[in-house]
């Protein structure tokens, strides 16, 4: 992969690039949809899910990210767009959960989705849901605001790993789920949202000897307990589809991955205890020989959408063997594309990075996170276009 690119001139109208950008996108979709292959190589198709996501929710940086859509996510051709907003969001229903007074409004949110519709682009907001409630022992608003909620009330504040990696709330506290059912249905109106990302990843605090409600019991029965619940709310109550993180599913022993990308708590069972309708992010980021989580999840009935982050060798060998798995379980229904994660990115510094700029340290490895998206979009357009 070669460099990212050459800046484009701030003083341009935006008018001009999103018009340039829908061109561009209309030339990409017509080729996707009606191209044939050479020799046998694999197709690609316009309708499959070319993701990006990303942690956002800085009102200040709202600007930033219309560019990045507008000049980059447009032309590349991604569809779907993640966009990771946790209690950064100026909330109505419980404005005592709300982050700062910076993060994102409903005005943002609207401007947002309505760029992003007329791009044909589907936006969905991610809320993370029971684990990753602040980081380290320090909690977020929902532990500060609700205390009682926490799982583990005993571990300080000042607590790091490995003593704790981020907190939960408890699945069982009764007091939980209207609030942030509240939450969910407050950021599917703001964004316009027909789907919703429950996070759920990484959950290590759960079944804690020191909760009096959920002591002694098994941690898969509790997750799956709280997947079943946001399900309930999602997709039978509010009709959206539901989106989650696959990790806590995976079996890190029997299949070969670690502690972060998949369980070693006894939480996977779960897997046999939810709806079979949710779609499961797969997410590893390191370059192997072999990911069968993929089959892991295909043979259990799930739709799969493998994620990526900022290593594009590692990205492209996720990509070659989850469609290649697609193909040999004729799981073409099953396999739904790629999603690029864009963990420590900004709209700032993603512009920077996509634009070719000085990024400086890059301790986010950004630019990594730029090049991964133009490896997997380009791999997209080059196999739709031979």
């Amino acid at each position: 992969m070669g460099g990212i690119g050459a800046a484009k001139s701030m003083a341009k109208p935006i008018s001009i690039i999103l018009l340039v950008s829908v061109l561009a996108t209309v030339v990409v979709s017509a080729s996707a949809a009606g191209c044939t292959g050479a020799g046998g190589e694999r197709m690609y198709e316009s309708s499959e899910w070319r993701g990006f996501h990303m942690r956002f929710g800085s009102h200040d940086d709202v600007p930033n990210l219309k560019r990045v859509i507008i000049e980059y996510l447009i032309p590349m051709g991604v569809n779907v767009l993640i966009l990771e907003v946790n209690t950064n969001f100026q909330f109505k229903s419980h404005p005592e959960l709300s982050e700062g007074a910076h993060t994102l409004t409903h005005e943002d949110a609207h401007e947002l989705a309505a760029l992003c519709r007329a791009n044909g682009i589907r936006l969905i907001p991610l809320f993370e849901c029971l684990g990753h409630q602040g980081w380290g022992g320090a909690p977020n608003s929902i532990l500060r605001g609700y205390p009682e909620w926490d799982e583990t009330p005993h571990v300080p504040v000042e607590a790091e790993w490995p003593t704790i990696y981020c907190r939960s709330w408890c699945p069982l506290h009764p007091e939980v789920n209207p609030v942030i059912f509240d939450l969910m249905d407050e950021l599917i109106e703001a964004f316009e949202a027909d789907a919703f990302h429950v996070g759920m990843d990484e959950v290590f605090e759960l079944a804690d000897d020191g909760c009096p409600r959920c002591a002694g019991k098994k941690k898969s029965d509790l997750f799956a307990k709280a997947v079943n619940d946001y399900h309930d709310h999602l997709v039978t109550e509010k009709g959206v589809e539901m989106l989650m993180w696959g990790d806590r599913l995976v079996d890190a022993v029997g299949l070969g991955y670690s502690r972060w990308d998949a369980d070693v708590l006894g939480i996977y069972p779960a897997i046999d205890m939810i709806p079979k309708d949710i779609i499961i992010c797969d997410w590893h980021y390191d370059k192997k020989a072999a990911y069968p989580s993929v089959y892991w999840f295909f043979r259990k009935g799930f739709r799969v959408w493998p994620a990526t982050w900022n290593d594009p060798d590692a990205a492209m060998a996720f990509m070659e063997f989850a469609y290649d798995a697609r193909e040999k379980l004729d799981m073409k229904d099953g396999m739904l594309g790629m999603l690029v994660t864009g963990w420590n990115a900004t709209g700032e510094n993603l512009l920077t990075a996509l634009s070719g700029g000085d990024l400086g340290k890059d301790e986010g490895n950004i630019w990594g996170i730029a090049t991964t998206l133009r490896t997997v979009m380009d791999e997209y357009k080059r196999k739709s276009a031979d």
